[in-house]
Order: structure tokens, then C-alpha cells, then sequence
């Protein structure tokens, strides 16, 4: 058969197909395109089942997505210039885009995060990270706005945050590449000795407004932290993150960076943290950063701040553990009832699961292998 003839013999049949699908005795909807269509079909003035909101990546913003129907209802200026309505560019927005580092026009956005309680989505406001400059914003889900934008000062990458705690009474960040602090011109082989240093931030969250601060920032030694998870119920008080090079490599990272058999998830006890800035431990560093924010029909305000509470965990005994876990892990969750830890493979071909119970028990026997990273130099 030639090929022309081929062509209008499947199209003769497709035909056929739908003409039995759409108008069949039978009625029903068994046809091809139309029935795909019909389950995804959102009539106009009806609601979605699901709002969906995704990173913007290199683009710095927040999409909104409708769930089935997929339609696009929105992209949201979030840390990068927006000329479709002007934001960045007109004096009632240019200012959330300050920072120590003056204007910056763009950023890379990861990991939106939607406000809770008790561990449930609440709809009040939504966080997303700007990994290059280091930063966390807030949208408010009922305007889908941004309305404010927080610097987080001490760090360089900022893909590990804005990990919310149980309540929404923290978000957390951590140092995605460690650098001396305070920042200073250093050899970067001492990396290697110990004079690079992460920090792990706590970012406080007004219940009631939503306002960000920064609560305190711990340090850590010098490896790169990255996704992270907090706990649930049993273990709510708790942070965990998970952490690649421990060579604390600086060089042929694809390979020097994982020589190890393991590295470590990091548990962070948030609460006991909390107690102990409550009662005066760690100290005011110079710091320079900035709060950006967005009244209600007003001009962006810039607030510069001048310093950051900063604490050692030898301050706060107890607060800080590294989990052995094989090589490389990215990522970490912990399921529903807080018991189960569990760490993304990433160079290791296995899922490594904790038990926080067990954890609980041990971490504090000296005869264990949960190290305290109190006993390692910061």
C-alpha cells in the first residue's frame, strides 16, 4: 500500500473510533480526547480541587497552577523584577528587593512552603528561599502578594530553608556552602582546617501577623547542609537536615567531596534552642542585613539591621547531633506520627531510615554512634 494511502486509511479509522465513542447508542462517555478533556475541565466561575504553587527557579517568582484543570492563574513577583505589573521597578516595590549587597534584581527561587498549624496547611501565607542571595519571602494567600522579604545574613546558598517547625513558629534555614565567619579574605584551604563554619538560622514567625525576624543563628562546622525537614509529634521539637561533604573539600568537589562511606542527617532540637536564647546565651555579632516589607496600599519599607544574635551549641548543651547516614544524602523526611527519620539516597543506593525513639534513648550515651557536634571544633 502506498504510503498516501496508509495515511487515509488511519484517519478513516480514528474517525470511526470517536464517531462510536461521542455518539454511540450506549451514551456513555468512552470516547478518546473528549473524555481526557471532560476530567480536567474546570467550568468558568468554579474553583479548582487543588492550587498549585511552584518554584520559579532561575525566574526568582511563584507560579499558581489550578489542579485538575491546570490552568495558569498566576505568576507572582517574588525576588526578582516583574515589568508585566512593574514590581521592582516602581517606587512602591523597589524596595523589596534591597539587600547588604544593594539592589538585586533577581534571585533563584526553591521550596515553597505553606504556613501551618498543627502540622496541617492553614492558607494564611506562603515561604519560598532565594538561594543566591540569601533570603526568604512571604506571600500572603489571601492577596498573593508578597509582602515581605528577609535577608539571612551569615551564609552563602540558601537552597536548605524555609523549613517550617509544627505551628509555623519557625522557619528554618541553613548554610549551603560554609564561609568564614565573619566573612573575611582567608586562603580557601583552610577550609580544610576548620575556619569555614555553617550556620543554622532560626527565622521567628508572628503568629498573628506573620512578620519574620531572626531568632538566633548557630554555628556549625564547616560542612554543606542542605534539604531538611522538621518533625511531627513526638518529635516536633526537632529539625533535620541532611549534609554532604564532611571532607570539606574545595576542589574537584564531584570528587573529593565524596570520599566518605558516610555523612550525617543533623538533628536539631529547635525548642531547647528557643529556652536557651530566652535566657540570654550566645551573643550580638555585627551583622549586616535586610527587612523588607509591604504595607497594606503603601511604599515598600527597607529596614537595616546592624546584628544577629549568634551562639555556639557548647552554649546550649544537647541541642545538636549528627546521624551517621550513607554518603551523600539530599534530602530528608519524617513521616506522619515523627517516629520514622528518613534520608534521601543520593550517592548510596539505599533510603536510610532513623527511629527517633531509638535516637532519644542513645544520643546522649557516650558509648554510642550519634556524635554531639558540641565535641567537634566550630
Amino acid at each position: 500500500m502506498k504510503p498516501q494511502n496508509k495515511f487515509i486509511s488511519l484517519v478513516l479509522v480514528l474517525t470511526s473510533v470517536l464517531s462510536i465513542g461521542c455518539g454511540g447508542k450506549g451514551g456513555g462517555k468512552v470516547g478518546l480526547a473528549s473524555d481526557a478533556a471532560q476530567k480536567v475541565y474546570v467550568a468558568p466561575g468554579d474553583k479548582d480541587e487543588v492550587y498549585l504553587f511552584t518554584s520559579g527557579g532561575f525566574s526568582g517568582q511563584v507560579g499558581v497552577h489550578g489542579i485538575p484543570s491546570g490552568r495558569l492563574f498566576k505568576i507572582i513577583p517574588v525576588f526578582s523584577v516583574w515589568p508585566e505589573n512593574g514590581y521592582g521597578f516602581d517606587e512602591e516595590t523597589k524596595g523589596m528587593l534591597m539587600t547588604s549587597h544593594g539592589f538585586i534584581p533577581w534571585d533563584d527561587s526553591h521550596h515553597p512552603e505553606a504556613s501551618m498549624t498543627k502540622g496541617e496547611q492553614d492558607g494564611r501565607w506562603l515561604f519560598i528561599n532565594g538561594n543566591n542571595t540569601p533570603r526568604i519571602a512571604r506571600i500572603s494567600l489571601s492577596t498573593f502578594e508578597t509582602v515581605e522579604i528577609i535577608e539571612i545574613p551569615n551564609s552563602a546558598g540558601n537552597h536548605a530553608s524555609p523549613f517550617l517547625t509544627w505551628n509555623t513558629e519557625y522557619l528554618m534555614a541553613a548554610t549551603r556552602f560554609s564561609v568564614p565567619i565573619p566573612q573575611r579574605d582567608i586562603p580557601i584551604e583552610s577550609a580544610k582546617e576548620g575556619k569555614f563554619n555553617g550556620t543554622i538560622t532560626m527565622v521567628a514567625v508572628d503568629k498573628n501577623t506573620g512578620a519574620m525576624s531572626i531568632k538566633v543563628q548557630v554555628l556549625v562546622p564547616g560542612f554543606n547542609y542542605d534539604l531538611s525537614a522538621c518533625g511531627k509529634n513526638q518529635s516536633g521539637d526537632w529539625c533535620f537536615f541532611s549534609m554532604y561533604n564532611t571532607e570539606q573539600a574545595y576542589d574537584l568537589l564531584e570528587i573529593e567531596a565524596s570520599k566518605n562511606d558516610k555523612d550525617y542527617i543533623l538533628a536539631f532540637n529547635w525548642k531547647k534552642t528557643e529556652e536557651c536564647v530566652n535566657q540570654g546565651k550566645g551573643k550580638e555579632v555585627p551583622s549586616v542585613y535586610y527587612r523588607n516589607y509591604k504595607p497594606h496600599a503603601k511604599p515598600a519599607i527597607s529596614e537595616r539591621k546592624t546584628t544577629v544574635r549568634m551562639m555556639e551549641p557548647k552554649d546550649c548543651p544537647g541541642i545538636m547531633y549528627f546521624l551517621p547516614t550513607p554518603k551523600s544524602p539530599h534530602g530528608v523526611d519524617v513521616d506522619d506520627t515523627g517516629e520514622y527519620i528518613v534520608g534521601g539516597g543520593k550517592l548510596a543506593t539505599v533510603i536510610p531510615v532513623h527511629s527517633f525513639s531509638k535516637f532519644v534513648k542513645v544520643k546522649d550515651d557516650p558509648q554510642n554512634h550519634i556524635m554531639k557536634i558540641m565535641d567537634i571544633p566550630v
